[in-house]
């Protein structure tokens, strides 16, 4: 059948006329951003949020979802590529993601809830994890109107990362997984002046002293060049340090590599979106692969 043309994601088996097509690719996901302004009765401000999804989900599929913290660092990415790409050969699979774009008050409302840092930073964290169970979530499920059957995941940058960790430990019925890029792992209760000892860093802490449910899941990343600070001098940036020390807490607290703990050390990685962009592909599929 000379001059035969297959259509777009079908390919020819060898010796085919022409007949013996069969499916081998997904048509690629157009990827929709949508912006809403939700009004917070606990932070008593507007909360502004870019919503990504994949367009035509028919009801079938397994939904997923995903918040992030600092959503104004989402949008420096071209993350709905990064979202597209994340849906190939997933067929049955759609994942929404929610951008939550930080205020002035970033370093009020990010941190560890009820336990402000030595210069008192995080004392609105309590009311940011409110507004995320309670305000959030309902808002962007109702915006969905299907239920979200798959993983819901929380995952943030730098300080955003502290956050989202602290919130998704704290709400196991809610969340299933959290994802970090260079987390502020460091948010202490002393100075360095002070007396500080690694056991006045909050999240360790926190995670020694509590549990949350068995199956969460936790990826987390920093980048070699993430900063230059080593406070116990051992040629190991501090961010390294944090990062590791809080895998060591997860698996005394019987957590397995790598099925629920997954850490990514980028060589030449930095403190900024680039690096974070550049890791994002391999949080989602690792988070969302099945």
């Amino acid at each position: 059948m000379s001059g035969f043309v297959p259509l777009p994601g079908l390919v020819a088996l060898p010796g085919d006329s022409g007949f013996d097509y069969m499916y081998t690719a997904i048509l690629s996901v157009k990827v929709n951003i949508s912006n809403f302004k939700i009004p917070s009765a606990y932070l008593k401000r507007e909360v502004e949020i870019d919503i990504y999804a994949p367009e035509g989900i028919l009801g079938n599929e397994k939904i997923e979802l995903l918040l992030l913290n600092d959503g104004q660092d989402v949008a420096k990415m071209n993350f709905t590529k990064i979202l597209q790409n994340a849906h190939h050969n997933k067929r049955n699979h759609r994942l929404i993601v929610v951008a939550i774009k930080a205020s002035e008050d970033r370093l009020m409302e990010y941190g560890v809830a009820g336990f402000p840092d030595f210069k008192g930073r995080g004392a609105k964290a309590n009311l940011y994890t409110d507004f995320v169970v309670k305000e959030l979530l309902p808002f962007v499920k109702k915006k969905i109107a299907m239920p979200v059957i798959g993983k819901v995941a929380f995952g943030g940058f730098s300080l955003g990362g502290l956050s989202a960790f602290d919130i998704a430990w704290n709400n196991p019925s809610v969340f299933d997984a959290v994802g970090v890029f260079s987390g502020a792992f460091w948010w202490r209760k002393k100075d360095l002046t002070e007396g500080y000892t690694d056991a006045d860093r909050i999240l360790h802490a926190l995670i020694d002293s509590t549990s949350t449910k068995a199956d969460m899941k936790f990826w987390l990343m920093t980048g070699t060049e993430d900063e230059k600070a080593d406070r116990n001098k051992n040629l190991i940036i501090d961010s390294i340090d944090d990062t590791i020390d809080v895998v060591k807490s997860l698996l005394k607290k019987g957590y397995k590599r790598p099925d629920q703990i997954f850490y990514y050390e980028k060589v030449g990685g930095k403190h900024d979106v680039p690096t974070w962009e550049s890791a994002m592909p391999a949080f989602l599929d690792w988070t969302f692969s099945n």
